[in-house]
């Protein structure tokens, strides 16, 4: 017998069966032994629940029904009446930090996710990816014996790990998910998403189905996983972390969703807003006689009133809304048919079910009535004034919410979906971070109602953890965790009396500023906001004092009635800062998006692709053309190009914006979507025979592109102007010998498809050139002195 107590079977000793023999004198003696496994504890009878987390983007405070809204959500209104509604439920001001503290129970900054996970701008706070030594929520069910799966948006590693031969320490499988299927990136295109992942693999795909929806295919992929694991292990409960896409722009639409909703939004903001508030008075969320914050907010950003605007821009402001409400009805769909698969299991009602949204409504960037293409933002080359882009974008009023599109509401629908609170995503004042939030376990908790105590998003992991009987690690990888910044809710959630046990809380995004207080000297529930004008030192700030218990809108600002309490807020904001890797924080300027790891240079060098070569993500290909100049050479191999060959060569980008290099009628162009306007070359016969085809882009700065297109060395075409793209766009990625997920030419998709090539080519290679001389890469000294105060 083997040390580990095993039978032991001789390789060398056949039986007749085929199998190893077994020592006869082992066997009396021979006793099996296998590792013990992990079996969960927790709920009525030991029955450990199923937890479901499911978190929607950019969902402002009201827009579900159980928080006053007057788009229809059967399901999550079940949701709530089987459970409770939190009132009074906080996160931070934008989405990365928030998905970082839900997920790990510690403030964002102190997990390294101070902001989006875009940048890693070389400080502990701002790493842009989740710490070694702190365990997630998912690693912490694993552990306890869940299957563990998440969905949908990831956002918490860098950008310059999220392609193919990317570094997968902070992917979801490496922090815990047995099962992952989504997407890294920050927002998607809901009808041609860039790039999904499934685990660790790009899901590759050169075109999706007609009517593909991603908010259906993220859901049809969760009730599959849930499926699958009670079918494979019907005693192995379950945790699901499902992120939606949705509402995050672009606000994309299923084709015909937004029917229902046509009319209901044609008497404007204002009376949205009030409907709103009425109901949520009855509702009991939050009582009328607090007010409501004012539309022309001296805080801004300015907020017209609904009558002010001409009848053009009222169709396009009204049509925006009604695609978002279509959107909330795709939630709350989703929302639905997972509590459908959980009923046919018989396992609903021991789930508990998680609703939230990670930040408040998105606005600032739709405008007054709403923007065709959000990225269009970007476009520093022209900017049309508010008149202008009314005339431009009513001509694309049918086509707004679908693939062509990449569409964000009006500052004002962002206000009203924002019902009572000023401000929004990424600020400091409560429409920034006060969510709408709903929890139900129907055998653990029961029918409970309306809660007002004050709680936060790190509080969320010790919860479910406590109501499942589940212990928190308090290592990773040998390393001492962090410990909880959050406490758990579960005593506020039984007892509706029982005070709130979250302490104090700082927030911070961008360098605007907030510091609750749930008690000060005697007094009740403090909040000290401090709003930030960019590339200003913070020294300049004013610190708003508001009495959260009379005014949890932030209509009174009573710091000159009690100055010291404001300091004493600020010295704790101070200290928090100081405690959680705040500091150094961005005061507004570009410098936390521009300072970039030097790291990522290495992504700026000669690529070649192969015809077996799947298309890039985006950060990988844009760093080839990001603020400057490039060439891309086409090798058509030894035959070279033969007459009656056509086709795309390279497409990058989408609809969103990008470029594709293509033949066509036996004549080379290159065709621009800059933000939907189309800049075509003059078409260049290609002679017979030309092995190597050239497009030669040049920046000289200005926010413009030159571009030159070639065949073996000799001129075809001159002097293209183009807009140049950086950052973000083109976001669909770069792919060779054909458009790919998303068409770069809407005329070229409809005349061809995707329109890869006919013909051979041996190899495209792109050489990343000279940086335009206004890039951030050159003016990153200047951007710095920009972002210098900080005291």
């Amino acid at each position: 017998m083997t040390n580990s107590g095993r039978m032991h079977r001789d390789r060398h000793a056949p039986s007749a069966d085929g199998f190893s023999g077994v020592i006869a004198e082992d066997l009396p003696s021979a006793v099996p032994s296998w590792p013990a496994r992990p079996g969960p504890i927790g709920g009525p009878g030991g029955t450990a629940p199923d937890v479901i987390v499911m978190i929607v983007d950019d969902m402002g405070y009201s827009d579900i029904g159980p928080f006053g809204s007057e788009i229809p959500t059967p399901n999550l209104d079940a949701v709530a009446a089987e459970g409770a509604t939190l009132t009074d439920f906080h996160v931070t001001p934008t989405c990365s930090p928030t998905r970082a503290s839900l997920l790990t129970g510690c403030n964002s900054h102190a997990v390294g996710m101070g902001a989006v996970a875009n940048v890693d701008d070389g400080f502990p706070g701002y790493a842009a990816e989740l710490p070694e030594n702190q365990p997630t929520m998912a690693e912490t069910f694993r552990a306890a014996g869940y299957a563990t799966m998440a969905i949908g948006k990831w956002h918490l590693c860098r950008e310059q790990d999220m392609h193919a031969a990317g570094d997968r320490h902070s992917w979801p499988v490496q922090r815990g998910f047995d099962q992952y299927y989504g997407f890294l990136e920050a927002q998607a295109n809901l009808h041609n998403p860039a790039q999904l992942y499934e685990g660790n693999n790009p899901v590759h795909t050169t075109e999706y189905p007609e009517g593909y929806y991603l908010t259906d295919d993220l859901t049809d992929r969760a009730v599959t996983m849930i499926a699958e694991s009670a079918a494979a292990e019907p005693s192995k409960p379950l945790m699901m972390y499902f992120a939606h896409a949705a509402v995050h722009s672009p606000m994309h639409i299923k084709p015909g969703a937004a029917e229902k909703h046509r009319g209901r939004y044609d008497a404007g903001w204002e009376s949205i807003r009030s409907e709103r508030r009425r109901r949520q008075d009855e509702l009991g969320v939050i009582p009328a006689e607090v007010g409501t914050a004012p539309l022309d907010d001296a805080l801004g950003p300015d907020v017209p009133g609904w009558d002010a605007l001409a009848e053009d821009g009222r169709s396009l402001a009204a049509r925006h809304m009604e695609n978002y409400a279509a959107m909330i009805e795709t939630i709350d769909e989703s929302v639905g048919r997972i509590r459908d698969i959980q009923r046919k299991l018989g396992r609903l009602d021991n789930t508990i079910f998680v609703f939230l949204s990670d930040n408040g409504a998105s606005g600032g960037g739709g405008g007054d009535v709403g923007i065709m293409n959000h990225l269009s933002n970007l476009n520093r080359a022209h900017v049309p004034t508010p008149d202008e882009r009314v005339a431009e974008e009513i001509g694309w009023i049918d086509e707004l919410g679908g693939p062509s599109t990449w569409p964000l509401y009006a500052t004002g629908w962002a206000t009203a979906s924002n019902t009572p609170f000023r401000r929004h995503k990424f600020s400091t004042y409560r429409g920034g971070h006060q969510v709408s939030f709903l929890i139900s376990w129907p055998t653990g908790l029961g029918r409970l109602g309306v809660r007002h105590q004050y709680a936060h998003v790190t509080d969320l992991l010790p919860t479910v953890a406590e109501l499942a009987g589940v212990a928190v690690p308090a290592t990773r990888n040998g390393r001492d965790a962090r410990t909880l910044d959050g406490s758990s809710m579960v005593e506020a959630l039984r007892n509706p009396d029982a005070p709130s046990a979250h302490g104090d809380q700082y927030y911070e995004c961008l360098g605007e500023r907030a510091f609750y207080a749930p008690s000060l000297d005697g007094h009740p529930a403090w909040e000290a906001v401090a709003d930030h004008t960019a590339a200003t030192a913070f020294a300049e700030d004013h610190w708003a004092l508001y009495s959260v218990d009379r005014d949890p809108v932030q209509l009174d600002d009573v710091a000159a009635e009690h100055p010291g309490t404001v300091a004493e807020l600020a010295a704790r904001f101070d200290a928090a800062a100081v405690a959680n890797s705040v500091y150094p924080m961005s005061n507004g300027s570009p410098l936390h998006f521009m300072q970039r790891d030097p790291a990522e240079e290495r992504f700026a060098t000669e690529t070649v692709l192969f015809p077996e070569t799947p298309p890039l993500e985006r950060f990988r290909a844009n760093q080839l053309i990001d603020g400057r100049s490039f060439t891309i050479d086409v090798d058509l191999g030894p035959d070279g190009y033969r007459p009656g060959d056509e086709g795309v060569l390279v497409a990058h980008g989408g609809q969103e914006s990008g470029y594709v290099l293509y033949i066509s009628g036996g004549e080379l162009i290159v065709e621009q979507n800059a933000w939907g306007r189309t800049i075509v070359s003059d078409p260049a016969p290609v002679p017979q025979g030309a092995r190597r085809l050239r497009l030669n882009v040049e920046a000289p700065g200005k926010h413009r592109w030159i571009a030159s297109l070639e065949a073996d060395g000799r001129s075809l075409r001159t002097g293209v102007d183009m807009l140049q793209l950086s950052w973000l766009v083109p976001f669909s990625g770069l792919a060779a010998g054909t458009m790919s997920r998303s068409p770069v030419s809407r005329r070229l998709h409809d005349d061809h498809g995707m329109f890869p090539y006919s013909g051979t080519w041996e190899s495209i290679t792109i050489r990343p050139g000279e940086h335009a001389p206004d890039a951030p890469a050159v003016m990153l000294d200047a951007i710095r002195r920009m972002g210098a105060p900080t005291q």
